[in-house]
């Protein structure tokens, strides 16, 4: 007799439900609070049919290091120059599960973030700028590739999604010494603060998990975020600082992709640690539509250890990836300036040492289906 679906979610919540937290993007100011738009997270998308998963997952990060390639120009924080970004975010999402294969998945996220710097208020005094508020809703749909039952030692998950232009992309606040005579001027913040990009998106990404021996498993999963729009419209500025920036006095709307993987143990039915790589990355130029248009690219590599706790359908997740590697390549705009102007140009962009992910969820179970108590031992041992 073929088994029902709670072997399943046992398997799910009792396993590895502990060790995948969501993808959320390395702190850098090249690269902006994003997530699949499905949640690359196992205990959200592994589910029976008609059960409901509910949770937050929150991210922080300070953003100060300045890179240019992958030197670090260590004298801007010994100077006192550098541009601190400090970013809050939190992503409410709730998960379907239409059929034990077939799910689907809305996120809906809210940020807070401060930005402090000198350039951008007439390079004299240190201030800040703000923004908050809703970000860019994403809804989507995934598919487990094989029957999870009969490949529970092993599956991989495919999914779409679409991202709403929903989070405000112009955000202002003021800007000190900047105006005429030196006087304050509101302004458009910066496009690493602005809430939202300005674009429709559309995502792909993938996960999967493969059992090695009891309580230890392999873990990995991406996304890539299409971003087709060139350009959304709102001034940065930055032609102010230099006529040769003339070039990037609009905002882009860049791509973005993430992908991770490594190995989770469960040390007991409740705890579960996890250690694991990522890279996290806004590419130079876009898969889909034009180029032009200010963008701060960038990529993260990082080692990720999490820990996480779980008690019946109560989940904690915490994982913190550590930068190992920061690159702030030369853009399209970089490459622009040089040839006009014969003189190497590459820009820089501020980067974490590491970032917190701390994530709540809650699976609400279909009460119509039942749970044979003899398949936790088949799963536990």
């Amino acid at each position: 007799m073929k088994p029902s679906q709670p072997k399943l979610i046992l398997f799910t919540l009792l396993i590895f439900l502990f060790y995948i937290n969501r993808i959320d993007a390395q702190g850098c100011v090249a690269i902006r609070h994003f997530s699949s738009c499905v949640g690359n997270s196992l205990e959200n998308n592994l589910l029976g049919k008609g059960d409901i998963q509910i949770g937050m997952n929150y991210r922080y990060f300070k953003s100060f290091r300045h890179f240019r390639g992958t030197e670090e120009e260590a004298d801007r924080v010994a100077n006192n120059t550098e541009v601190i970004n400090h970013s809050h975010a939190w992503d409410f999402f709730l998960t379907y599960g239409i059929s034990d294969r077939f799910y689907t998945s809305i996120t809906i996220p809210t940020v807070i973030n401060a930005r402090s710097s000198l350039y951008e208020h007439g390079r004299e005094e240190r201030n800040s700028t703000f923004s908050r508020g809703l970000a860019d809703i994403r809804a989507g749909a995934g598919y487990w590739l094989f029957d999870p039952i009969e490949h529970s030692g092993g599956n991989m998950a495919l999914g779409i999604g679409l991202k709403l232009p929903t989070g405000n992309y112009n955000a202002t606040d003021v800007f000190y010494n900047v105006g005429p005579e030196g006087s304050p001027e509101v302004r458009p913040v910066d496009q690493s603060i602005q809430p939202g990009d300005g674009g429709f998106g559309f995502t792909i990404d993938f996960q999967f998990y493969r059992k090695i021996a009891t309580g230890l498993f392999a873990y990995g999963g991406g996304f890539y975020l299409f971003n087709p729009r060139e350009t959304n419209g709102i001034r940065t500025f930055r032609e102010t600082l230099s006529p040769i920036l003339e070039n990037e006095a609009i905002m882009a709307v860049p791509d973005q992709y993430s992908v991770r993987t490594g190995l989770s143990y469960s040390l007991s039915n409740v705890i579960s640690t996890s250690l694991g790589a990522r890279f996290d990355a806004v590419p130079v130029k876009d898969v889909l539509g034009g180029n032009e248009g200010f963008r701060r690219p960038g990529n993260v590599l990082s080692l990720e250890p999490g820990i996480a706790y779980m008690h019946q359908n109560f989940t904690l997740n915490l994982n913190v990836p550590f930068a190992l590697r920061r690159n702030r390549p030369q853009s399209v705009t970089d490459r622009q300036t040089e040839i006009v102007t014969g003189q190497p140009r590459n820009g820089d962009a501020a980067f974490a040492d590491y970032v917190i992910n701390f994530a709540v969820s809650y699976r609400i179970p279909n009460k119509k289906v039942k749970i044979d108590p003899t398949l936790i031992d088949t799963f536990i041992n």
